[in-house]
């Protein structure tokens, strides 16, 4: 068996524990931090530990995403980096006038006299 097969067959289970023991975590601190404020502040109930998990997932989904976007974004940003450093610098200024012209220059309100 070679080197990188033994390395292999370690990390997966310690992979599977570390994610186990994150998410076991993370459940208990949304819990214990529900339990210690929420009820003395707005007389809200206590929840449980699987309560506390699913507000875990839920606050994720709504707000943290599922992780998709991340390297498509970095991946974006530097094909674009990288055709910026091929431009001339004219074919950067044209770049630069499109951008402009597409979101308007920039105007300070004009002062009002309020009476």
């Amino acid at each position: 068996m070679r080197h990188g097969k033994k390395k292999l067959i370690w990390m997966i289970p310690a992979a599977i524990l570390g994610m186990l023991l994150f998410t076991f975590i993370g459940g208990e601190i949304v819990m214990r931090l529900w339990n210690w404020l929420l009820p003395q502040i707005f007389g809200w109930r206590q929840i449980t530990f699987w309560q506390g998990l699913g507000l875990l997932a839920l606050c994720r989904i709504l707000f943290g995403g599922l992780g998709w976007r991340g390297p498509v974004r970095s991946n974006m940003r530097r094909r674009m980096e990288q055709r910026w450093e091929q431009m001339t610098p004219e074919e950067r200024e044209r770049v630069r006038q499109r951008y402009r012209g597409r979101c308007g220059p920039f105007e300070p309100p004009s002062p009002t006299s309020t009476a």
